[in-house]
């Protein structure tokens, strides 16, 4: 049974390890990716900073971090949040825990009142790349604006 809540302060260092293993799995352990962005150590002081933005947090029986998924502001005036750092343990791989954490963070970004949610991603990540299609993103031929993490190179949009 896995339980979806909140992060918190607890989850830091776990999330940090998630992500950074997930990247360097692919071979994204690189400049221009999430691995070394500068709030990763502290992902529940990032998502508390600022109203519109929450993370989730996927646990296990027992009590162990196996996903995330974050919602934050990327355009304000055009309400569109971006989708981040959704990422999936390997031992909780191929449960649809994926479209779950999808589940709750665009229904918060609904509720909050974005009216679209991008996302990056990498050709690398080519299981990503399905659960977005089949979640319904569109794809994008461009990022919707210049990117932080410069290495992404597909583009996604939803409209919730």
């Amino acid at each position: 049974m896995i339980t979806i809540r909140p992060i918190q302060k607890s989850d830091d260092p776990y999330l940090k390890k998630l992500v950074q293993n997930s990247l360097k799995a692919y071979q994204l352990d690189i400049p221009g990716t999430a691995y070394f962005d500068p709030e990763l150590a502290h992902l529940s002081d990032f998502y508390r900073l600022k109203a519109g933005r929450q993370y989730f947090v996927a646990i296990n029986n027992f009590q162990e971090v196996v996903g995330g998924a974050g919602i934050a502001e990327y355009d304000v005036q055009n309400k569109v949040a971006e989708l981040q750092k959704l990422y999936i343990d390997k031992k909780a791989q191929g449960h649809h825990l994926s479209y779950q954490l999808l589940d709750q963070a665009l229904q918060f970004a609904k509720e909050v009142g974005y009216q679209q949610v991008y996302l990056e991603t990498h050709h690398n990540l080519a299981t990503a790349i399905h659960v977005y299609k089949t979640y319904g993103f569109t794809e994008l031929t461009k990022p919707l604006k210049e990117a932080e993490h410069s290495e992404m190179d597909h583009f996604f949009v939803m409209s919730v």
